[in-house]
């Protein structure tokens, strides 16, 4: 316990191994005497952000958690009446049916949702469990509820757990349930020990406790010196908060109590076997990313800014350039119309992509990140989850607008050009999701995320070889290696190769003077053709595996990369 900025959240990340990689850790820490990885079965972490899927209900929620937590070995009947029975324990059982919501809809208050929170958590009834904030945005009647329940979690099924929670200002009634108390104070500890020792430490350094105060309250109110009183009137017994702080620190430092706790730690030391135990018990790695794709799909049938908005966009999108380059035709002037268009639709494709799909992927990318780190499943799982339940979506932005597009337009007959222009803008499409997988595992922060994305495709739409035609591109840093390197090269050589090679065009206006596809390709467009379309698009379908394979490699990395001792 202690004021805002003491250092409560940093000491529960330090405890639950969550310290961010450029930070400082000194010491060890031990469960029962041992160093234990926290792995799932061991330990939850009900954190202060609530990030769960938006369009599932209270009761999805929890579920798809279960079927991801238990198990393959529990039936689904189990499974379900334990979803049920923590609801019900968490006082949710009326908003089973709610969604979570977010923006666009109001969904379950704030106060439900950290409820929601503590079920996914408490769904295993872990041994050690990390309770950071757990009463924020709920009333006092209902933070007493909870917190009671929290309580009496270490008195079932005859095992005994440990509860370690960050709480500001509790009331009077949850303060008592507490057995042990840890005061901060900037970083500093004022007071460690069981809870009911408090008033007396305090009382015997000056600052007793008003009859009929809460206790946490006053506690708060000595360390808190954000607020520097009047250094005359000071805390009503003529000293400052500072000095206050100071007296109390000093004091604790050669109380009796700290001698115990540092009799009990050196005790805990001394039995340090150096056994790293990492015990996981949750479902299968198929099961994982079956329930994922499923989880996943639900979220985005069901929500309409993501693809089904980004659907209609393309389609409008689609019929605005069929009616502007409709029958386009094979004139000389069909040249440059055929490789404006085939840009155009690229170009938007991608950064309409990116700027409708960027959000809600964060959104999934939080869940994600608490999942992962409570041991719920891993970050290969994640990705098979993310790839298979967004292919239909997919599909139908490639299909139907390229279709619109492609027929109005007149271009290049025949179903092998129409099936290769689809996977064409269904690769694309998919280039583009995993660029944002990518830059939302380095930068987790929409704008800045949507800014490194939107340069990185800026960069390759630009060396790609249209505005600046790939012989005329200046060779160091443009063309070496930054043309070569770009996506986007290779959907604008694929595309152009299969709209016009086999056509023939008149290049003058009598129309006497004749130009093959492939010449247009070779001298207009300065393309490569040692190499077929095919094969730009396996390169396209490459890179994409490479991108994939870039994101679970960071993630890795982030996850191995522990603060230095």
């Amino acid at each position: 316990m202690g004021p805002s900025g003491c250092g409560k959240s940093t000491l529960l990340d330090a405890l639950a191994g969550r310290l961010s990689s450029n930070m400082k850790q000194t010491g060890k820490i031990l469960i029962n005497g041992q160093k234990q990885a926290l792995a799932y079965g061991t330990s939850g972490y009900v954190t202060q952000d609530d990030a769960m899927l938006s369009t599932l209900t209270t009761g999805e929620t929890l579920y798809y958690s279960a079927q991801l937590q238990f198990p393959d070995s529990m039936s689904i009947a189990e499974k379900k009446e334990r979803t049920d029975m923590t609801l019900r324990e968490m006082g949710l059982q009326d908003a089973i049916n709610t969604r979570v919501g977010g923006w666009g809809s109001k969904g379950l208050s704030g106060g439900q949702k950290r409820r929601l929170s503590i079920c996914i958590e408490i769904l295993t009834r872990p041994r050690l469990l990390f309770l950071d904030e757990p009463t924020s945005g709920l009333d006092s009647a209902a933070s007493y509820y909870v917190m009671s329940r929290i309580a009496t979690l270490n008195q079932r099924d005859g095992i005994r757990r440990t509860i370690v929670a960050s709480i500001h200002q509790p009331s009077s009634e949850i303060f008592e349930l507490f057995h042990d108390l840890c005061l901060l104070s900037s970083g500093e500890t004022v007071y460690f020990g069981p809870a009911s020792d408090a008033n007396q430490f305090f009382a015997s350094n000056g600052f007793p406790c008003p009859t009929l105060h809460n206790p946490s309250d006053h506690y708060l109110r000595i360390i808190n010196k954000d607020f520097e009183q009047d250094a005359e009137k000071g805390l009503g017994t003529g000293v400052t908060s500072e000095k206050a702080i100071d007296t109390l620190v000093k004091s604790y430092k050669s109380s009796q109590i700290r001698k115990q706790v540092k009799k009990e730690v050196d005790k805990i030391g001394e039995s340090d076997s150096d056994a790293i135990r990492n015990q996981r018990i949750h479902a299968a790695f198929p099961t994982q990313c079956l329930v994922l794709i499923r989880r996943a799909s639900l979220q985005l049938f069901r929500d309409i800014s993501n693809y089904w908005l980004r659907l209609i966009v393309f389609i409008v999108i689609a019929i605005s350039i069929g009616s502007i380059f409709y029958d386009i035709g094979t004139s000389n002037g069909s040249i440059q119309g055929r490789g404006s268009l085939l840009i155009f639709f690229v170009s938007v494709l991608t950064f309409m992509t990116l700027v409708g799909g960027f959000s809600p992927l964060l959104e999934e990318m939080k869940v994600f990140e608490r999942e992962r780190l409570n041991g719920h499943y891993g970050v290969t799982a994640f990705l098979i989850g993310n790839i298979f339940s967004a292919v239909p979506y997919m599909l139908l932005i490639s299909l139907i607008p390229g279709g619109i597009a492609y027929y109005l337009c007149g271009m290049h007959k025949g179903p092998e050009r129409f099936f290769y222009f689809t996977s064409l803008l269904f690769a694309i499409v998919m280039w583009v999701e995993s660029l944002m997988l990518v830059v939302g595992s380095i930068c987790p922060n929409y704008v800045i995320g949507m800014f490194l994305a939107g340069g990185v495709e800026g960069l390759m739409i630009l060396t790609g070889g249209f505005y600046r035609l790939p012989n005329d591109l200046p060779k160091p840093l443009w063309k070496y290696p930054l043309y070569y390197v770009s996506f986007l090269k290779y959907a604008f050589q694929g595309s152009f190769k299969n709209d016009f090679e086999g056509l023939t065009f008149s290049v003058d206006q009598d129309g006497g003077g004749i130009m093959s596809g492939r010449e247009v390709l070779t001298d207009t467009w300065h393309l490569e053709m040692g190499y077929s379309k095919w094969v730009d698009l396996a390169i396209m379908f490459g890179m994409i595996v490479l991108y994939r394979v870039l994101f679970l490699v960071i993630t890795k990395c982030k996850e191995k990369m522990k603060p230095f001792h």
